[in-house]
């Protein structure tokens, strides 16, 4: 595995308080070994968030966009379909071809995600729903209640010559007690029973709304990374995905808007710069 981490414009190990998109622009290409996103669902106001994309140019879909995205959760659905195009673009064209793009979603966007890959032409290798048995109750009583979240696998899409990093043996291995539906020594399977809780040390310096648990990522990780490659993590939230990285021997690097994830995220990278034996 070639490093190219040098090659990039930032410090690594970090979480900068930066446009995704602006800053994926500065990588050069294929230069990040996993991509692992956790974008907004679109589902409910945020906060305010200017973002002015009038310089982005992506061949073959309309030219140069004038567009005004005012809260990063709640955006008009040509918006959203908008902003999906720009950072999917860039994380394909930053990474390599034997690396992986993990993206989470909802009912809300997965649609429009899947459909966004696919004009981009990632492939997508697997559609891994992330059953929750312990998700929040459906308090209205007027629907079903939303007890799984769908986390698309893909590449960078080149069909001829697949490169990407699949460790097949770790995944028969994969054993977690707490996981009812994954048996020891048989092929992973595309349903995982991972409980949502967080343990207390993964919350002691604070808490993001939609912060997933460390044993989530982890298994995406064991799954599809090599020690010593490159993460990023373009909406890094608490930096779950940063912590995760390091303790799989990976450098790391994320963005966010929120000054208050930003400083959360620092101090656990922080923490797990320390801990991590290498």
């Amino acid at each position: 595995m070639s490093d190219s981490s040098n090659l990039i414009p930032y410090q690594l190990n970090k979480v900068y308080m930066e446009d995704a998109i602006e800053a994926m622009k500065k990588f050069p290409d294929n230069s990040v070994d996993i991509v692992i996103s956790d974008p907004p669902y679109n589902t409910s106001t945020g906060n305010n968030l200017l973002y002015d994309n009038s310089n982005h140019n992506l061949p073959g879909f309309g030219g140069r966009w004038q567009k005004v995205m005012e809260s990063w959760d709640n955006l008009p659905l040509f918006d959203y379909f908008n902003f999906t195009l720009a950072w999917l673009s860039e994380a394909k064209r930053i990474l390599k071809p034997t690396g992986s793009m993990w993206v989470h979603g909802t009912y809300h966007n997965i649609g429009i995600i899947n459909f966004c890959m696919q004009l981009l032409g990632i492939e997508i290798i697997n559609e891994v729903i992330w059953y929750k048995r312990n998700s929040f109750p459906n308090l209205a009583a007027r629907r079903l209640t939303a007890s799984h979240e769908t986390i698309l696998w893909a590449h960078s899409g080149n069909l001829k010559n697949r490169k990407y990093f699949f460790d097949y043996e770790k995944s028969k291995e994969l054993f977690d007690p707490s996981d009812k539906l994954k048996i020891k020594d048989k092929q992973l399977r595309t349903v995982w029973d991972i409980p949502n809780n967080k343990k207390p040390e993964e919350l002691a310096l604070g808490k993001h709304p939609t912060q997933k648990p460390l044993r989530l990522i982890n298994r995406l990780l064991t799954l599809s990374s090599e020690k010593q490659g490159v993460l990023l993590a373009p909406f890094s939230g608490s930096g779950t995905e940063c912590v995760a990285g390091i303790y799989s021997g990976m450098k790391v690097i994320g963005f966010d808007l929120e000054k208050e994830f930003v400083d959360l995220a620092n101090q656990r990278i922080a923490v797990a710069l320390e801990n991590y034996d290498a």
